[in-house]
């Protein structure tokens, strides 16, 4: 007997389709015909940059020229970190390429035990979970705590895995407007009494680099007995004074039943996780279904990403001097005219608001021109409609790089009429 899963007998034949069906592709016309008529002005294609060779955390080759890189995330420069490396080209010439496996099944190395050990011991908490990305840690852990019958009262501006999350979970979704401390408290008060309830949240968000009012916001959790979920992916490393991220910074980190992070930022390496201190977490690796069906990180990965997180305990020096570079940044951009997401800066991100997509590409495509790489970012995925030049600031920044980025910036923008 074949151990092959049985599968429906097939028809002889598949029915012809229906003259005048639907295209299961014409939902996406509208955002076709948007990126055709950009390609059709002359911009280079902003979402199809290839990187030909990567120098440092910071500088790149694009386009055939030396590049300085404000758009990837590495907020802690990690990414050519000597021990880092030396780390993850001994674990790859151990134990192989790849595990080919489920954590729960093959997947799990001594590698991957280590790393959940370093994660613990950097939040200071009793349990610890590695995914393989973090979009599949926000996605494993929100749909498997809260299903049908529950509620998720979570933040309108909440990322993409948050949401996808929420719906695989089947749970009843409940958003409230951004950072509204007011609205939030309201959609908790009309949940049923005795229902599940979980409130997500961001340490920062990662449109406009704002920070979420963390303290206030877990005391109203708190009063309607929800647990409490912070995605600090865009604040761990860099935020609070062990680098914990802004639920540390906010004094409320003893109070957050769940932290999400990514290992893709600050860590400088690929994966997700979840740090928890509740009693029964462990049940989560049986029943987490991203984490069950999904092959494990490759052993290198891992090993990469326990040096790089071991290290971050003790980079007081390289938070500081990313707080310098971001306030630099954010002031003189702001003295040259241009518009930002925040009055102030409030982490690593800073968001250069722009008039439209179209101009927005201009100015991106003048900033590469320059020499310079950021992110462009448009709706759906920004909030309000906005077009963003998205920037990210890296701790290997120097002080003379900085002052080149403001320099392109003053070029680019008064080239293209933005300034």
């Amino acid at each position: 007997m074949s151990d092959a899963i049985s599968q429906p007998d097939k028809p002889e034949s598949l029915p012809e389709t229906a003259e005048g069906s639907k295209d299961l592709f014409s939902k996406f016309d509208p955002l076709i015909k948007q990126r055709e008529d950009l390609l059709g002005s002359g911009f280079e294609d902003p979402f199809g940059l290839v990187m030909e060779r990567v120098l440092s955390p910071v500088t790149a080759i694009c386009n055939g020229r030396e590049t300085i890189l404000l758009g990837t995330y590495n907020y802690m420069g990690m990414t050519f970190d000597p021990d880092v490396i030396a780390s993850g080209q001994a674990a790859l010439a151990d134990f192989g390429s790849g595990t080919t496996g489920s954590r729960v099944l093959n997947g799990t190395y001594v590698g991957h035990k280590e790393t959940e050990k370093a994660l613990c011991e950097f939040y200071g908490m009793d349990h610890a979970m590695v995914f393989s990305t973090g979009y599949q840690a926000n996605l494993g852990i929100i749909s498997t705590i809260a299903g049908k019958g529950d509620y998720i009262v979570l933040d309108i501006d909440s990322h993409a895995s948050i949401w996808d999350g929420c719906a695989l979970g089947n749970a009843e979704v409940v958003p409230f407007k951004h950072n509204d401390l007011e609205a939030m408290e309201k959609r908790l008060r009309r949940i049923p009494e005795g229902a599940g309830k979980l409130v997500v949240l961001e340490g920062v968000y990662s449109m406009l680099g704002d920070i979420a009012p963390l303290k206030e916001m877990i005391a109203i959790a708190k009063k309607y007995d929800a647990m409490i979920l912070v995605d600090e992916a865009h604040s761990m490393g860099f935020i609070g004074p062990n680098g914990r991220g802004v639920a540390e910074d906010q004094g409320v980190l003893d109070d957050v039943d769940f932290v999400i992070g990514t290992f893709s930022k600050s860590v400088g390496t690929v994966g997700g996780f979840c740090v928890s201190n509740h009693p029964k977490f462990e049940i989560m690796r049986l029943v987490c279904r991203p984490y069950v069906f999904t092959a494990s990180l490759p052993p290198s990965v891992v090993a990469t990403a326990t040096t790089s997180i071991r290290k971050l305990m003790d980079a007081g020096d390289k938070r500081e001097h990313l707080w310098a570079n971001s306030k630099r940044l954010h002031k003189g951009l702001k003295d040259l005219g241009f518009t930002l997401g925040t009055e102030e800066p409030e982490s690593a991100i800073i968001a250069v608001i722009m008039p439209d997509l179209e101009r927005g590409a201009g100015m991106w495509e003048a900033l590469l021109k320059e020499g310079l790489y950021v992110n462009l970012a448009r709706p759906p995925a920004t909030p309000a409609g906005m077009t963003l030049l998205r920037c990210s600031l890296c701790a290997e920044h120097s002080e003379e790089q900085v002052g080149q980025i403001l320099t392109m910036f003053e070029a680019a923008g008064k080239k293209t009429g933005i300034i």
